[in-house]
């Protein structure tokens, strides 16, 4: 570490000890930087000359002066069904930081080996897996929604076993807070009423300090609410995007709000409201259609772990926070996507009247969206060229631009703001699978240089057209497992 400006902290430690387990990772062979994030070491408040001295912590051979290694204790519900021997099985919480901007982050070391934890797993991560978070992570923060973030990972040699022999790999990952829903079910089902008090407290006093002040009756009711509408408002950005997050466990929903622990995620392709992103949900629990309900029902398993210490109405209360934080997210996200200021009554219905014609015509749902965000400079042709039935488009256009005629900004300020919330670069399924390709043969720049066209979705970009070309057929519906 060339400097720093960071001080160290370890308040999850504060907590009493049946929430952590400290364990020393295991190291890997011959780690090397795969790849570095050096505009987000800045914001954490140091930056790095020379990437490879940092090899050995992602492959757990070093730790810095102050890390102190623990693997978290929560627990959750799994598609539904309540596992209470969830918590860190691969990964460790190092350290917690303080940067210049006063924002607090932790460090967590994804691939680190077994923890107490493991259940039958060997905790570790493999290439492909590691480089989907690193760039999800990232494309999402492009995209502007709440994420963890990838500060840098690491690749070695050491062989794993999933489906078939893979290589390791391992990412440290940063957020705000990694406490996830699931740990206050750890707290409910098998500490008590004073623990989850004393982790309610904790989260409170780090993470929403704007309500530290407040009575305790109204500062617990007001700190649920808002954490339901951050998950209510969280699942409706995914929505707009298109992005499917595949395990909405909640032992994988954040208590702040973030996207959390990117696994078999998707961005839509063409467009199919029912789509599974994960081979291993053969019930479709988490299709992109049924996301939105399944954030409310983690919220309902936040709000049952609560009631030993919260007022029963208060909960009933905060839960129907969700459905109005969701539904005027979502309408606010989609005005915004089809260029609409004016608030309309019908604005609804042409709304979900879109989303029907897109899903019953499998089209592109980036491409479309972004070509309607330049329909005064390139025309209808771009937007009917993803339609085999012209007919249906042109008859959707001729009722979109009618509904045009009721807004008063100019057209090219119109579509200057569209343009800033359609993106025209997503991480779509085919391209995070050259890149692996590309990085399982020891190169890591074409990685690296996806990674540079998502940091700025929404820009032209002229010289990575190809990055936004609609993918081959072999690059849609890819299968993607849990197993990483």
């Amino acid at each position: 570490m060339s400097s720093n400006d960071f001080r160290v902290e370890h308040r999850y430690l504060e907590l009493p000890d049946s929430f952590y387990t400290r364990v020393q990772p295991t190291p890997l062979k011959d780690a090397r930087m795969a790849c570095f994030n050096h505009k987000l070491a800045q914001e954490l408040g140091f930056h790095v000359t020379n990437e490879a001295d940092w090899a050995g912590i992602g492959g757990g051979t070093e730790l810095l002066e102050g890390m102190d290694p623990v693997a978290m204790k929560y627990t959750g519900h799994q598609f539904g069904m309540y596992n209470p021997e969830l918590g860190d099985g691969r990964g460790l919480l190092l350290w917690e930081t303080i940067g210049p901007d006063g924002r607090r982050w932790d460090w967590h070391l994804k691939g680190a080996g077994t923890t107490p934890y493991s259940r039958f797993g060997d905790g570790r991560a493999v290439l492909r897996s590691t480089i989907r978070e690193y760039l999800c992570s990232e494309a999402m923060q492009g995209l502007g929604i709440p994420t963890t973030r990838a500060l840098f990972m690491v690749s070695a040699r050491d062989p794993i076993r999933r489906e078939s022999i893979e290589t390791a790999a391992a990412l440290v990952r940063v957020a705000q807070t990694h406490i996830r829903f699931g740990h206050f079910e750890f707290a409910a089902h098998h500490e008590g009423p004073e623990t989850v008090k004393t982790l309610l407290e904790h989260v409170i006093s780090l993470h929403f300090p704007h309500l530290i002040l407040l009575a305790e009756e109204e500062r617990h009711a007001r700190w649920f609410e808002e954490v339901v509408e951050r998950t209510a408002r969280l699942i409706a950005d995914w929505q707009a995007v298109g992005f499917c997050h595949g395990v909405m466990n909640s032992d994988n929903m954040s208590i702040i709000g973030d996207t959390f622990d990117y696994g078999p995620f998707a961005f839509l392709d063409d467009f199919d409201a029912g789509y599974i992103c994960n081979h291993t949900d053969q019930g479709g629990r988490y299709a992109y259609n049924r996301q939105p309900q399944v954030g409310f029902a983690n919220c309902q398993y936040l709000a049952n772990a609560l009631l030993p210490v919260m007022n029963d109405n208060t909960i009933r209360k905060g839960l129907q926070r969700y459905e109005t934080a969701y539904n005027g997210r979502f309408l606010q996200n989609m005005r915004d996507k089809l260029g609409l200021v004016q608030e309309d009554e019908g604005d609804l219905g042409l709304v979900t009247d879109t989303f029907s014609m897109l899903n019953e015509h499998r089209t592109d749902y980036t491409a479309f969206f972004r070509a309607l965000s330049n329909l005064y400079d390139h025309g209808h042709a771009p937007l009917r060229d993803l339609f085999v039935d012209r007919q249906v488009v042109d008859e959707w256009l001729a009722r979109y631009e009618e509904r045009l005629t009721k807004e008063t900004r100019a057209r090219d300020e119109r579509e200057y703001e569209m343009r800033r919330v359609n993106p025209k670069y997503i991480l779509r399924n085919y391209l995070a699978q050259k890149v692996i390709l590309e990085a399982q043969n020891g190169d890591f720049e074409p990685m690296k240089e996806l990674i540079k066209v998502l940091e700025k979705p929404f820009d032209e970009q002229p010289a990575f057209e190809k990055y936004a070309e609609l993918p081959p057929d072999w690059g849609k519906h890819l299968n993607i497992s849990c197993s990483s």
